[in-house]
């Protein structure tokens, strides 16, 4: 597990450190594009109510204020597999499933995923490490009541559960656990790209 010197930039011209965890190479940060790899704007959606009846792409920031935990993005946006600067593509379900067992299994690898200490995570950050180098941060997510900040993260797999959920996985302040559950489409989640 080693930082790479590779960086990667996408069409906004934003900057990626980039991970290799095992055999795959990881953004060391959270996607915060405005635009599809084509050019084309993605649709910035503010309004609570909007958001949530959104059955279109769409991305968001944390209470509307662009910041360092990367952009909040619905699954409609990630599914027209064009989020990703070329040569990259969001992980699949069976891809994060890859990670999570190279860092020795659900049960510890959100330790080794989290950024060390409580200047971002809320306090307690149990057993957060970093020693992955993948730099977790606890973005939050956007749901049916607004945005939810600070104890957790969200990423999104490209891996559909049924017609309107698809699966994800979450890391929490309280643990070292790397869950895996489905949450619904309209909900805006982080994003990590993965090298093709």
């Amino acid at each position: 597990m080693k930082t790479n010197e590779e960086t990667i930039k996408d069409i906004d011209g934003n900057v990626y450190r980039t991970v290799t965890i095992g055999t795959q190479v990881w953004m060391a940060e959270n996607l915060k594009t405005t635009r599809y790899n084509d050019g084309t704007e993605i649709p910035l959606v503010t309004e609570q109510s909007a958001w949530y009846n959104l059955n279109a792409p769409g991305y968001c920031w944390y209470n509307n204020d662009r910041n360092i935990y990367g952009a909040l993005y619905n699954w409609y946006a990630l599914n027209t597999g064009k989020l990703c600067p070329p040569g990259w593509h969001i992980p699949s379900d069976d891809e994060w499933a890859i990670l999570i067992a190279y860092l020795g299994g659900d049960a510890i690898a959100g330790g080794k995923m989290k950024d060390a200490g409580t200047m971002h995570w809320l306090s307690p950050n149990t057993g957060a490490t970093n020693s992955s180098g993948f730099t977790a941060l606890p973005a939050g997510f956007r749901g049916k009541s607004g945005f939810i900040p600070g104890s957790n993260a969200l990423f999104w797999s490209s891996t559909a559960f049924d017609a309107s959920d698809a699966w994800t996985r979450y890391l929490q302040s309280e643990t070292i656990v790397a869950g895996r559950k489905n949450g619904g489409m309209y909900h805006g989640f982080s994003i990590r790209c993965l090298k093709d």
